[in-house]
């Protein structure tokens, strides 16, 4: 069994302004960089052999101080990038809303079917996603591992480790905060432990 600790990055400026990050490149903001800390006291007595992180800055500026606390190298990995929205990216939520009534919806509710213009297809993030959570998953098969991954990627992580096809993309995602999941063989995410 691996368990796995999923670590919402910090909030960034567009969070704050309800904008659509996606694979743009955004640092923490003032509450950002206080929600990293709070997560270093929160995790400062969890096992953790392993932190992986996406390449984003809000995912390197929170995964860098657990991993200081807790003595653990933070591995950057590329596959672990965000999801990108293409022409929605820097948009507030709602004015994608107000613009794409039908279409935001329908993106929210089952984002398989939705490509936002010039965006990333779903499907393609999730087959990066998978072949590299498959490996970083085999390295630690009885251990206990950190992955500092923003949301929608968050979602998708979640949703494969618990091999789960269906997540719901959610345009108040949660920043800061930690998901403990755990792994068995055989059980959930036959395909990552296979």
């Amino acid at each position: 069994m691996i368990r796995v600790v999923l670590i919402r990055p910090g909030a960034t400026l567009y969070d704050e302004q309800r904008r659509i990050q996606g694979s743009l490149d955004v640092p923490l903001s003032e509450r950002g960089r206080a929600e990293a800390a709070r997560l270093v006291d929160q995790l400062a007595d969890a096992r953790i052999d392993a932190i992986y992180s996406a390449p984003c800055a809000s995912a390197l500026e929170t995964a860098g101080p657990v991993g200081e606390a807790l003595g653990v190298r933070v591995r950057r990995v590329e596959e672990l990038r965000n999801l990108d929205h293409g022409l929605w990216q820097g948009l507030q939520f709602d004015e994608v809303k107000r613009r794409h009534l039908k279409l935001f919806r329908q993106w929210n509710d089952d984002p398989r079917c939705v490509c936002p213009p010039c965006g990333e297809p779903i499907e393609s993030a999730l087959g990066r996603m998978r072949v590299a959570l498959k490996a970083i998953v085999r390295r630690h098969r009885d251990g206990s591992i950190g992955l500092v991954v923003p949301d929608p990627m968050g979602l998708m992580v979640a949703a494969s480790l618990r091999d789960d096809d269906q997540f719901r993309l959610d345009d108040r995602a949660p920043t800061g905060g930690v998901q403990w999941i755990e792994v068995e063989a055989g059980e959930r995410a036959a395909g990552l432990l296979a």
